[in-house]
């Protein structure tokens, strides 16, 4: 009876495995990778937020950052916010 039960948890543990090989841990180090591009901003870098704005990074504080448009427009938004570095100057 124990034999038994050990051969049907076996295909699960197995499942599990495979699963956080393939999708949990990849995720979590680009989780991590974007985490620390944002903590990395500085003032002059070309961003493109999560909502499409490509803007510059104007100035930067502890949680926010203002953004300058091409038009010469400031916009304050959350570092989270932040998709992506263009170009560093």
């Amino acid at each position: 009876m124990g034999g038994g039960t050990l051969a049907s948890i076996i295909p699960l543990i197995l499942m599990f495995v495979i699963f956080y090989f393939l999708l949990i841990r990849p995720q979590q180090k680009k989780q991590k990778k974007v985490q620390q591009m944002q903590a990395e901003l500085q003032k002059g870098d070309k961003i493109i937020t999560i909502g499409g704005l490509h803007g510059t990074v104007h100035a930067l504080d502890e949680g926010t950052l203002v953004v300058e448009g091409q038009d010469g427009t400031k916009l304050t938004y959350d570092r989270s916010s932040v998709r992506e570095v263009v170009n560093k100057d």
